[in-house]
């Protein structure tokens, strides 16, 4: 294993591995923690009860966090017509139709978030090689795929997130940035602690919720009281 910086060592002794924190207390943790020379993202970790190889189990979706995520998206709309007006009107860094499939086929990637109306998609589909790796392809559970462009346009500019259960039952999403109030970084990671809650699959027998951890970029993750979340 890689040996840890310094700093990265300094912030484990602070933390009681044995110890589940409620969510002020670890959030504070993470503040009186040694700090970057840039804004750091905060990120949960989720450890779920579930089986992604099941259709029925693989959790993914988006939601709008209250305080947002700290960072500006970048957004590609794939659209035509009125709704190609209607994105640029909401805010979208970027419309267009052939010309940025081909700008994306040619190596082009200088935006963070792309929505298609679903008459597009037929195209877009085109490009999943290059972006079905790195997670950019637009998909309708998350909104991206979608005739409501303004509303989609304007829920990733105020801090929309995605989430998406990896093979090994994990969920990880960002919930703000280090500079965030302590409030708002805790209103963002309850609202998505809720969120992942009710999209708890039916099928999903026992325990759903099983751990949480919250971190920051240069830091260990702290974990989480879950008996609060739980049902």
């Amino acid at each position: 294993m890689a040996k840890r910086g310094k700093k990265y060592q300094e912030a484990t002794k602070l933390v009681d591995r044995s110890k589940s924190y409620q969510i002020e207390e670890a959030v504070e943790l993470l503040k009186q923690m040694p700090k970057a020379k840039f804004d750091e993202t905060v990120e949960v970790a989720f450890r779920l009860g579930v089986d992604p190889k099941k259709a029925d189990q693989q959790i993914r979706g988006a939601m709008v966090l209250p305080h947002g995520t700290g960072k500006t998206q970048r957004v590609l709309v794939f659209a035509k017509g009125e709704k190609a007006k209607e994105a640029e009107a909401a805010g979208a860094d970027y419309v267009g139709e052939q010309d940025f499939i081909e700008k994306i086929n040619q190596g082009w990637l200088e935006f963070d978030v792309i929505v298609a109306t679903p008459d597009m998609m037929a195209e877009v589909g085109k490009l999943g090689r290059v972006l079905g790796p790195k997670g950019l392809m637009p998909n309708p559970k998350t909104g991206t795929v979608t005739f409501e462009v303004e509303k989609a346009v304007k829920e990733i500019k105020a801090g929309k997130v995605e989430y998406r259960v990896d093979k090994a039952s994990n969920l990880h999403v960002p919930v703000g940035k280090l500079s965030f109030d302590t409030e708002k970084l805790v209103e963002n990671f309850e609202a998505l602690a809720e969120t992942i809650v009710k999209v708890r699959p039916q099928s999903v027998k026992g325990k759903y919720l099983l751990n949480m951890a919250i971190s920051k970029t240069m830091g260990p993750g702290i974990k989480i009281d879950v008996s609060n979340y739980r049902p």
